[in-house]
């Protein structure tokens, strides 16, 4: 028999030894963890193209993306509101907005998706989401409460009804809309469901496996508090104002504030600027990353100095001008004009692209503007690059060559302008454009490519001897066989005032000239 003493110190150990906490407290401070979100609160639905087209493992990602987009917003009754809604061929709720208040219940709600694998009524899944989603009796807040009502819909491909009304009349609603797409999405049918700006409402990714990536876009919009330059959701490349409503960017002194109202470039005072974008519509490009590109070449467009004339050439077999200089004056007008740009998909001929801007895409600009061409590619040109590079150069069009993927080295080094560091650049793939875009338009912005027009026009007249000079002796070298086999000799024509040396291997002292 135990005797009392031992009974009581038994009771007492066991009293004063810590205890397993519960799983559901450990819910509990996993949830506060994950709720750092510390923006206004939100009526917020999904809306998720569960079509055929989207592959089950795909569909996997696309729930992950859900659930993680989930685990940072802060959802309670009087916090952040979620509803989910899938769409097929035809449209299935999955939770309203007033369907739960704990996240952990969602969860597992997102995780009992099943993929319904039949067509892509886009436009019927809008009409549900702003008619019943966003009902006051599915748990929609009513407008006196000023809470956001937000919608996220993320789509793989072309939807087989029409999208532009429905979209229409849910952000007349008062919903913003975010469109993700996925994919070979059609890009006109994002913007027409996308709220404006399109810059922060459309989202492209090339697949369902990169989809995960706009996790981080999301947190910073979605959590985006009463100071907006204090939560850096701003883009501001310079400075960030708070105002009533919202914010505005301003750029240091001797800097001046693009047409998108973020970036900022150098005051440029010598004169205007007039770019053509040279890109690249081959077959080996792809449609998903000929779309990519032609957002890049948007986002450039917007953050262009004020005056900047752009036409736009697109390449592959043949060359086709999509708009000349000029033609459009506003940023927004020439962005809509990419937007509108049909892939050609087929071969890649840069020689020809090159030739096409001499001869053709620069005939309205006057020599007293720098003229500029950035001109991008994926690959080896099926044609003679280095004649019409040549020329381009030649004639003082300073030449970008951007080179994504598979590109050839030695050919994108020779179509850039000197100092080839300058001007050539280089990425493995579209996901790091960013970064060549803020360099080129720095560069643009620079001014350091500049001259003065009496300092062009005497360098015009310098090209033209030059031009002249090699053809002369490219004729009397082919005449009388006068090629020397040293390979170190120049052929030197004197002018009266100074030299310019005209080298077989090199060209670099007569450009230093100008």
């Amino acid at each position: 028999m135990k005797s009392p003493v031992f009974i009581l110190l038994v009771i007492w150990s066991c009293a004063v030894c810590p205890s397993k906490p519960s799983q559901r407290g450990t819910a509990a401070q996993t949830n506060n963890t994950e709720s750092s979100c510390q923006g206004q609160p939100l009526d917020l639905v999904f809306v998720i193209d569960s079509s055929r087209s989207v592959r089950p493992d795909d569909y996997e990602r696309v729930k992950s993306f859900i659930k993680d987009v989930l685990l940072f917003l802060n959802v309670g009754h009087r916090q952040t509101r979620v509803g989910l809604v899938q769409f097929g061929s035809v449209v299935q709720n999955e939770f309203f907005l007033n369907s739960y208040f704990e996240k952990q219940h969602m969860l597992r709600a997102v995780e009992r998706m099943e993929h319904l694998a039949s067509g892509t009524m886009t436009g019927l899944a809008l009409q549900f989401m702003r008619e019943e989603a966003f009902s006051l009796a599915r748990g929609a807040r009513p407008v006196h409460m000023r809470v956001p009502r937000v919608a996220m819909v993320v789509t793989d491909g072309r939807p087989q009804d029409s999208v532009e009304e429905e979209a229409a009349r849910a952000r007349q609603d008062g919903i913003e809309v975010f469109a993700v797409g996925v994919g070979r999405v059609d890009m006109a049918t994002l913007r027409a469901i996308g709220s404006q700006p399109y810059s922060e409402h459309v989202h492209l990714v090339a697949n369902f496996s990169q989809i995960q990536t706009l996790v981080s876009v999301f947190r910073s919009k979605l959590c985006a508090g009463s100071d907006p330059c204090a939560s850096g959701n701003h883009d501001c490349e310079h400075e960030c104002v708070n105002t009533d409503d919202s914010f505005m960017c301003r750029c240091r002194k001797g800097f001046t504030l693009a047409s998108d109202g973020k970036t900022c470039g150098l005051d440029c005072k010598r004169g205007s600027v007039d770019l053509i974008f040279v890109i690249n519509g081959s077959k080996h490009l792809g449609i998903t990353s000929f779309d990519l590109l032609k957002q890049f070449v948007s986002r450039m467009v917007s953050a262009l100095p004020a005056g900047t004339r752009v036409g736009l050439l697109q390449y592959s077999t043949k060359v086709r001008s999509e708009f000349t200089l000029g033609q459009y004056s506003s940023a927004s007008e020439i962005q809509q004009a990419i937007a509108a740009v049909r892939y050609m998909g087929r071969g890649s001929k840069i020689g020809s692209a090159l030739h096409y801007l001499i001869q053709n895409s620069f005939r309205n600009s006057s020599r007293t503007v720098q003229r500029v061409a950035i001109v991008f590619t994926d690959g080896r040109s099926q044609d003679n690059v280095h004649k019409w590079a040549s020329k381009v150069k030649a004639d003082g069009i300073i030449l970008y060559a951007v080179g994504v993927g598979e590109t050839a080295e030695e050919e994108l080094k020779f179509i850039a302008s000197e100092p080839q560091q300058k001007h050539a650049y280089y990425t493995e793939d579209f996901s790091k454009m960013e970064q060549i875009a803020d360099k080129l338009k720095t560069r643009i912005h620079s001014c350091e490519d500049q001259l003065s027009v009496s300092h062009q026009c005497k360098c015009g007249k310098m090209m033209l001897f030059h031009n002249k000079t090699t053809e002369a002796l490219s004729r009397i070298s082919q005449k009388y066989i006068l090629y020397p086999t040293d390979s170190s000799l120049t052929l030197t024509p004197v002018l009266n005032v100074r030299h310019i040396y005209l080298s077989r291997s090199s060209d670099t002292p007569f450009m230093e000239l100008c």
